[in-house]
């Protein structure tokens, strides 16, 4: 037998795709793979049975799933051959498969001690042959499970520990895997294990609707790419909206959000069970006793979770009690008690306003715990705690963020950026602050405007709210208002240019919110993602801070950096290679920062930083690079390629002009944006567009064939998109000049 089998989808339009979603489609499925199994299946052959595991086996496979299958024998001379015959019609089918073939002790006998066959086996399901056979395994999978599920659940602990490693969480990714990230489907099977264990009843009503409907976004996944894949990426969002009758793809993935959160702490509850149950054991504990020990005020361990105090308990509860004890648990990192998260919620009485100098201080504590800050952050908004400290939090939960550089949900975001910032605070004058406005930097995201300007406004008023002075209000109002400044500036200005230096000196007033600024940045920076930050950004960071340090402690503005003296009187052509440095001088003449970048791009070397100058008939040219692909570039051979471009052979950049510019093009529109009023000598010319092999060398290109003269050029790329700042040498007052150049630049571009 070969093609498709009748249970694959073939497309069409969304109402038809929305026939192959949902459980009934799922179950359709299943009995349409079972008929086709029982089709190819060697008739008459005894003692052999087909068993479903996995997906297949609990009847919620997805369109385009693998087949997971055990062929299962007595002993039955020519399996091979019958297993042959099996395997081959599902392969020409074009299907995933695993298979394995085994005997009923060798089934057994690998589930003993690999606890994925042995979760695997608690879903088997017969298929086809003989039906006695397949339900003995069931049968004994099922009671060995019980018997050694306390063994292997250890196993199974530090193997989930890994994928959630490896995959981050569901509930706070844009582009999380729903299958093996946090909270997602391969969790659900993990709870299912842990319940048929009898430790924990873990399959409560609330994570069966969520896995429902994960397997509903599976499946549009599916349906939508076509092909089997697990990832919901940014691209898919809107047409797997679409196939579930969502209202757009924000709203979906807050709603995966929601579920993935609710499966992740079932999986921390039932964890939790299990520790305590072989905790016990190893203890020998008697059933019932327990010891408690004081952590806190109010606040005491049992069983390894902190609960209450029997003191704290009266008719009229502390309002700062809640903060407390998130407090304490994310300090001594133990989860808090469900029963006590339960009480806090439904007993705590609301913080007045301001809040006590007890609450301000405990919400310092938990921003500064470090590692236990997100675990005891998420557990106290499961149970609507965060809610009631802070009202706006309910907008910002699982908001999603679109630029490619984010990889966490906003309300994530501000949480890592707390857990980042204590790396910092030591190193200013006020770590509370600190802490505080890099949980608040981003609150104005999700509202009409600019998310700086906007948000600090509401970041003074929560922080107004908790109780700081006016003093440390207006701080957290400006760290907000100007937490962009210092990498905005650091990646798209001249830190030479004494213009830069005093303009950013003005703004940030004095050296105590300089350094606040640069620690929060440094903060948002890591939290944001890989993209947003590199060991390059970080020295420009670090030395615009050292040198705005200056003007405000002493009033000087730096000179601007004088070139080596071998690229002043050297002979021509000069090459310098220093690490990520490399610098050219050659006989002054047009076209030179477009060649070496030219050259630079063929050996595979990006462009984060320019200078250009001339000095007496020579022009010199400095670059400051990383390698695209982290190799290390060819020293003797680059050197080499830069003297020849420096000797004006243009050989070597028409090597790569072809390419360059065939790599035109984005999704969105290049702009342009002049700045006249940031630099010394010059006029500030501002490309935002989408990255493209040698851009640098089309824009300078470009440029020059305008007549414009580069002095410097900083290079900043986030994801797919770049801001390159080019400054052009003179005034340019007359807009018909910028209008002229403008329009050269955007069509190389």
């Amino acid at each position: 037998m070969s093609g498709e089998p009748p249970f694959v989808p073939a497309g069409g339009s969304p109402d038809k795709l929305r026939a192959h979603i949902g459980a009934a489609a799922r179950e359709n499925r299943a009995a349409a793979i079972d008929s086709w199994l029982t089709e190819i299946f060697p008739a008459h052959v005894p003692g052999v049975s087909l068993v479903a595991v996995g997906g297949l086996g609990r009847r919620d496979c997805a369109p385009y799933s693998d087949l997971d299958l055990v062929l299962l024998h007595n002993g039955t001379a020519g399996i091979d051959r019958i297993a042959s015959a099996l395997w081959y019609p599902i392969w020409d089918a074009r299907l995933g498969l695993d298979h394995s073939v085994r005997t009923l002790p060798e089934a057994l006998s690998v589930a003993h001690d690999d606890v994925k066959v042995a979760l695997g086996l608690l879903d088997a399901r017969h298929v086809a042959g003989d039906a006695t056979l397949s339900g003995e395994l069931a049968a004994a999978a099922g009671d060995q499970w019980r018997r050694t599920a306390v063994r292997l659940l250890s196993q199974l602990k530090d193997l989930t520990a890994s994928r959630w490693a490896s995959h981050g969480e569901l509930a706070f990714l844009l582009e999380g895997d729903l299958k093996e990230a946090a909270g997602g489907l391969r969790d659900v099977t993990i709870l299912r294990g842990i319940g048929r264990a009898g430790v924990a009843d873990t399959m409560r009503p609330a994570v069966r609707a969520a896995c429902l409907r994960l397997l509903d976004t599976r499946d549009a996944l599916h349906l939508a790419v076509g092909r089997k894949v697990d990832r919901l990426v940014a691209q898919e969002r809107g047409a797997v909206a679409e196939l579930l009758e969502v209202d757009d793809g924000d709203v979906l993935l807050r709603r995966v959000a929601g579920d993935a959160r609710t499966i992740a702490h079932a999986v921390d509850d039932a964890w939790r069970a299990v520790d305590r149950l072989r905790a016990g054991r190893r203890r020998g504990q008697i059933p019932g006793s327990t010891v408690r020990r004081p952590v806190a005020r109010d606040v005491v361990e049992q069983d390894g979770e902190l609960v209450l105090a029997r003191t704290a308990i009266g008719p009229v509860p502390d309002p700062s009690l809640s903060l407390r004890v998130a407090a304490a648990a994310a300090t001594v990192r133990l989860p808090i008690a469900r029963a006590t998260s339960e009480w806090l919620a439904a007993f705590c009485p609301p913080l007045p306003t301001p809040w006590p100098a007890a609450a301000r201080a405990a919400l310092v504590s938990l921003l500064g715990s470090g590692p236990g800050l997100l675990p005891t952050w998420e557990t106290c908004d499961r149970y609507g705690l965060i809610d009631a400290w802070l009202p706006e939090w309910a907008r910002m939960r699982s908001l999603p963020q679109h630029h490619p550089v984010h990889r966490f949900t906003l309300d994530r975001h501000l949480v890592q950026a707390a857990y980042e910032a204590t790396a910092y605070a030591r190193t200013v004058d006020r770590p509370d602050l600190l802490l505080i406005g890099a949980f608040l930097h981003d609150v104005g995201k999700g509202l009409p405007g600019d998310h700086s300007i906007v948000g600090a406004p509401i970041a003074g008023e929560i922080a107004s709210r908790i109780g700081l002075p006016p003093a440390d209000v207006a701080t957290i109002e400006k760290l907000v208002r100007l937490h962009l400044l210092l990498p905005d500036v650091a990646t798209r200005r001249d830190l030479s240019d004494p213009v830069t230096i005093s303009t950013v000196a003005e703004k940030v007033g004095d050296t105590a919110t300089l350094d606040l600024l640069h620690a929060l940045a440094l903060a948002d920076s890591h939290a944001t993602g890989p993209a947003a930050w590199s060991d390059w950004k970080g020295r420009l960071m670090a030395e615009l801070v050292r040198r705005v340090h200056t003007a405000l402690d002493t009033g000087e503005l730096p000179e601007p950096p004088a070139a080596d003296a071998e690229l002043l009187d050297g002979d021509l052509p000069a090459v310098h290679l220093d690490g990520d440095r490399v610098a050219v001088a050659a006989a002054d003449r047009r076209g030179l920062l477009g060649a070496v970048a030219a050259c630079l791009a063929m050996h595979r070397l990006d462009v984060v930083g320019a200078n250009a100058s001339t000095v007496d008939g020579r022009a010199i040219v400095e670059f400051f690079t990383q390698p695209r692909y982290g190799s290390p570039y060819d020293p003797v051979a680059l050197a080499a390629d830069l003297r020849r471009v420096a000797a004006g052979d243009v050989s070597v950049t028409q090597r790569v002009r072809a390419r360059a510019m065939s790599a035109r093009g984005g999704t969105a529109e290049p702009r342009v944006v002049w700045q006249r009023d940031v630099a010394t000598d010059a006029a500030v010319l501002e490309l935002r567009a989408a990255d493209s092999a040698g851009l640098l060398y089309r824009v300078a290109t470009a440029l020059d064939e305008a007549g414009a003269t580069v002095r410097a050029a900083r290079i900043s790329t986030l994801g797919g998109d770049v801001v390159d700042a080019f400054y052009l040498v003179g005034s340019w007052a007359e807009q018909a000049e910028r209008d002229r150049v403008e329009a050269a630049v955007l069509a190389a571009v």
